[in-house]
């Protein structure tokens, strides 16, 4: 980090912080409807995957879950940022 990139910062920057931080920032100030609508889409195909994964692991998939995350950490940081990233793109682009 340079000496003078403080100088470049600006606290209303929409690039600094994580994507999941900026992902936050949209849900708490978008249009609540729009937020309510893509949830629930996102809690409707979290449940269809953990039933798939119960399906396919038993029913202690949440340990084998938890294992993955611990073996896969970068992997699943990239995979976190990149479904931050698309949640706020749909709420966004149907917010304007």
């Amino acid at each position: 980090m340079s000496k003078y990139s403080a100088l470049f910062e600006d606290e209303d920057d929409v690039f600094l912080g994580s994507p999941t931080s900026k992902l936050m920032d949209i849900l708490f100030n978008a249009n609540n409807d729009v937020v309510r609508f893509d949830l629930e889409n996102f809690m409707k195909k979290r449940a269809a995957m953990e039933l798939l994964l119960e399906e396919h692991l038993g029913e202690d998939f949440l340990n084998k879950v938890d294992q993955f995350i611990l073996s896969n950490q970068d992997e699943v940081e990239n995979k976190l940022k990149s479904l931050s990233i698309e949640l706020m793109g749909e709420i966004v682009s149907k917010s304007e």
